[in-house]
């Protein structure tokens, strides 16, 4: 169990409150995950409680003078669930993720196993049943016998849950299942032992086999939804250097230690320079491929990268305070959501099921009660389980999500799972990063002005050469501007002004304008020019004086400009959300035809730009492609990650562009709203096959291999339609 503190939306809601997660064994369905939430929240003094299903978790703000931790056992077991009995520290937020991900990952692998044998079982089952060819004397013992083992091994999960609450008096989707598989079976066998109607071990494999394959498809889908949180996590680093040399624990870092960070090191923890001069590769935070010149008192992030200098961090913030820490926590609070398509279909469920069998049980009563067979009372209310049994509702979501999912891949769009797909439908304005998803995040040289006299290509081959041996973004951009480079010596880095050097006998200068004072009149009205359009400036100079200006930039992605053209064709709103500077953030905005720009910010401010245009009322796409934008990307209705970019961003989006073309995102969206409005048809039918057919049954109309024949139906025409996906044709000029 992990104690933080508790926030919402980063602020502390009282002195003493606290934030308890608690790991919650046994909940299959979204209608577990709210009976939990809602019995927490009923206690006293329980601010508040959240299920999350995909993490197995739940978190509560509560008030520890009132109410504790072995309450909140006894409601979560009294619920019908378990605790895991790990003992509760104070730690980070998100620690401990690579056991919980191995053991999602065991669990996911033994559910593999029960498919498997289960679908082996029953596909013979369904041949030799439905194909007279196939038949042979004694066929039906055969097909018991397979039978048997599918509905007592692969559907004993069922079983279980289902007595569980029966026990405390409750009702879901595994009590119809296990009551249609059962029903099924025990018709079957004593047909088969006393020769009194036909036999349905079929029904009962093929139910627990389906219905065991969603809820394969579901839990992958869940398992995933966790690794951005481990991907964070990944980040972190395990060990620091003392400025003495030694080492410590991350986890043993305490406020005012001084640690240093050696060239290429990652700094542990949040901390303030006291002694040195470097650059910082802050891109993890910001987004932003310029390294950031840090010296004496100047405040670094924990997980950003040293660079060619060593440091001396005074630690400011450790642990859970973490910037990083708090960017896990965004994370991790951001999908404690609840697909909506899931909750009408909980909902719908909590009257379906108890109704049914209601139904079922009257069916047989009134057969009696007019004097009918025993024998056909129990057949009908058998047809109204077997009937009413949720196959089709079953496969309505995973069926579309695997052909919507197959040819999304086709056309570059990985879509996480159903809860991407919910809010498409409504998406009214979608937020852009600007580095590396409107740009390519890579800089490049787009002119060089040379003083009178000088030949610019010269100029830039002279500073090609200076900057061939460095790393830096903007050198390596200078050093691939010029084909040819000439022979560099003692070159020498001068922190946070540049670089100097020797082509042959001339001493070569490059760097900021202050190096070189005064400038010419031509080389101040370039300098100038190229400020104003937001690109970034190189002066270089020899002999003592400013020879040319360098002007870069981040290189604008070819198909962005189309590909904003066709967001605004669908009637989308479009905001350009970046760390940049107001200028170059304009400039980029202008070349692609975005009107809404804010500039300068930081992840936090990501987030909250998201949630005010939330409140505002939109349904708010977010793209973006750094760790930055992880945690806007999982508070938006859709997050949208492009490949190209980090792993952290495609783990934390509901879906990823595989090419990096923004183009894509037009097809993600189209093929979204696609896909979400065929699982609604699917349930839509699966409802309405159920509501016309077991009136039918109860009446007698249906016999129990009629009304098997048509559940049959029922999932052949959710497959059907889901299948209709793979005609969905994407506007990208090329497909994968």
């Amino acid at each position: 169990m992990e104690v933080c503190p508790a926030s919402t939306g980063g602020s502390i809601i009282s002195e003493v409150t606290k934030t308890l997660v608690l790991p919650v064994a046994g909940m299959t369905c979204g209608a577990c995950s709210a009976r939990v939430g809602q019995s927490l929240s009923g206690l006293n003094g329980v601010v508040s409680a959240v299920a999350n299903l995909a993490t197995a978790r739940a978190t509560v703000i509560f008030d520890p003078s009132i109410v504790g931790l072995e309450t909140f056992k006894a409601t979560i077991i009294a619920a019908g669930y378990q605790i895991s009995e790990v003992a509760s520290t104070e730690r980070d937020c998100g620690a401990d993720v690579d056991e919980a991900h191995s053991s999602s990952w065991l669990v996911r692998d033994r559910s593999t196993q029960i498919l498997g044998i289960s679908a082996m079982l029953t596909t013979p089952i369904v041949l030799i049943s439905m194909l007279p060819v196939l038949q042979f004397d004694g066929w039906e013992w055969l097909v018991a016998g397979l039978a048997t083992m599918v509905v007592w091994g692969g559907g004993i999960g069922f079983h279980r849950v289902a007595l569980r609450n029966l026990r405390r008096g409750t009702t879901s989707m595994d009590t119809l299942v296990t009551l249609g598989v059962l029903t099924s079976w025990v018709w079957s066998v004593g047909a088969l032992l006393f020769d009194y109607g036909h036999i349905y071990f079929e029904t009962a494999a093929v139910i627990v086999t389906v219905i065991l394959l969603g809820r394969w498809l579901e839990t992958g889908a869940r398992d995933r939804s966790g690794e951005a949180i481990q991907a964070l996590a990944g980040l972190l680093a395990k060990e620091a250097v003392l400025e003495d040399g030694s080492s410590v624990l991350v986890e043993n870092i305490q406020v005012g230690m001084r640690l240093l960070v050696r060239p290429g090191g990652r700094v542990p923890v949040d901390g303030r320079v006291v002694q040195g001069d470097s650059t910082v590769d802050e891109s993890m935070l910001t987004g932003e491929a310029m390294p950031v010149t840090v010296t004496l008192g100047d405040f670094v992030t924990g997980a950003t990268i040293n660079g060619h200098g060593p440091l001396v961090v005074e630690a400011v913030r450790v642990g859970a305070a973490t910037t990083l820490a708090q960017i896990m926590r965004m994370v991790d609070e951001a999908q404690m959501t609840t697909s909506p398509v899931q909750r009408l279909v909980d909902r719908i469920s909590a009257v379906f099921v108890p109704s049914v069998l209601l139904i079922a049980a009257t069916t047989f009563v009134i057969w009696l009660l007019i004097g009918k067979p025993v024998v056909g009372g129990i057949a009908a209310g058998i047809a109204v389980l077997v009937v009413a049994c949720p196959c089709a509702l079953g496969l309505a979501t995973p069926a579309a999500i695997m052909v919507g999912t197959g040819r999304g891949a086709q056309l570059g769009v990985l879509i996480r799972n159903a809860q991407a797909l919910e809010s498409t439908r409504h998406i009214d304005h979608v937020v852009l990063d600007k580095t590396g998803t409107i740009t390519a995040g890579r800089m490049v040289v787009v002119s060089v002005v040379a003083r009178d006299g000088v030949d610019s290509k010269k100029a830039l081959q002279i500073a090609a050469s200076i900057e061939a041996k460095s790393e830096h973004p903007i050198a390596s951009a200078i050093a691939s501007a010029s084909v040819e480079h000439l022979f560099a010596k003692d070159i020498k880095v001068l922190p946070g002004s540049g670089v100097q050097g020797r082509v042959g006998d001339t001493e070569v200068l490059i760097g900021r304008a202050d190096l070189f004072d005064p400038l010419p009149d031509e080389l101040n009205l370039a300098l100038n020019r190229a400020t104003k359009s937001g690109h970034t400036t190189v002066v270089v100079g020899w002999g003592g004086e400013a020879q040319a200006v360098l002007a870069l930039e981040d290189e604008v992605r070819s198909t962005s400009i189309r590909a904003v053209a066709e967001l605004r064709d669908l009637g989308l709103e479009l905001t350009m959300l970046t760390g940049d500077h107001e200028r170059t953030a304009r400039t980029v905005a202008d070349a692609v035809g975005i009107d809404r720009v804010v500039a300068g910010v930081l992840p936090a401010e990501k987030v909250l730009e998201v949630e005010r245009l939330q409140a505002a009322g939109h349904v708010v796409a977010m793209i973006g492609d750094g760790i930055n934008d992880a945690p806007a990307l999982a508070r938006s209705d859709l997050g949208i990650s492009m490949g190209t970019g980090t792993g952290v961003a495609m783990e934390a989006a509901d879906m990823t562009i595989v090419a990096g073309d923004l183009r894509a995102v037009v097809d993600a969206i189209n093929l979204s709203k696609q896909t979400l409005a065929t699982i609604r048809g699917n349930l839509f039918w699966a409802f309405a096959y159920n509501m016309a057919a077991v009136p039918l049954a109860a009446l007698g109309l249906l016999n129990p291999m009629i009304a098997a024949s048509a559940m049959a139906f029922s999932s052949v025409f959710v497959v059907g339609n889901s299948l209709r996906l793979r005609s969905f044709q994407g506007r990208t000029v090329a497909s994968l």
